[in-house]
């Protein structure tokens, strides 16, 4: 008669665990990257993106012949000749709730700048969150973070 009882509070405590674990790979939602801002700059050899964010994301960039929306697939048309897409694992520019923490427009023309002619979101889908680069001849890239605040940094050369 023991057995049956130990059986089944077995099963009653893996039950309980079952109910207060979370599930296989979930990961808090407040740990995404936000979007918060977007600034330009020029220096004298080369153009500057920054990109505010409230955490620093997972990314990746390359050097393309042209920009696709994420998800849609649709062409982007901004200006430039080359492009750099950059994209962010863990990003977003909405809060958990739908609202915006990013309020800025999604493609900004830079007529200040010498390379770059514009930067625009591109794409904001489950947490990936996608920026395209329009520059008027292919140059060197590079991709950096920085802390205190938290923020990607995007200098293309002229």
């Amino acid at each position: 008669m023991t057995r049956p009882k130990s059986l089944a509070a077995l099963l009653l405590a893996l039950l309980a665990l079952v109910a207060v674990a979370p599930a296989a790979g979930a990961a808090p939602s407040d740990t995404a990257a936000r979007l918060t801002n977007i600034r330009v700059g020029a220096h004298d050899t080369y153009d500057r993106v920054v990109l505010d964010l409230t955490s620093l994301p997972a990314y990746r960039y390359e050097l393309v012949d042209q920009l696709y929306y994420d998800p849609s697939g649709n062409p982007v048309t901004i200006p430039g000749t080359k492009f750099v897409k950059l994209v962010m694992q863990g990003a977003s520019s909405f809060d958990d709730n739908g609202n915006p923490t990013y309020t800025g427009p999604r493609t900004i023309s830079t007529p200040q700048l010498t390379n770059v002619q514009a930067v625009a979101i591109i794409g904001d889908f489950e947490h990936v969150l996608s920026v395209g680069l329009g520059l008027k001849h292919p140059a060197n890239v590079h991709v950096f973070t920085l802390t205190g605040p938290n923020r990607l940094v995007i200098d293309v050369d002229h």
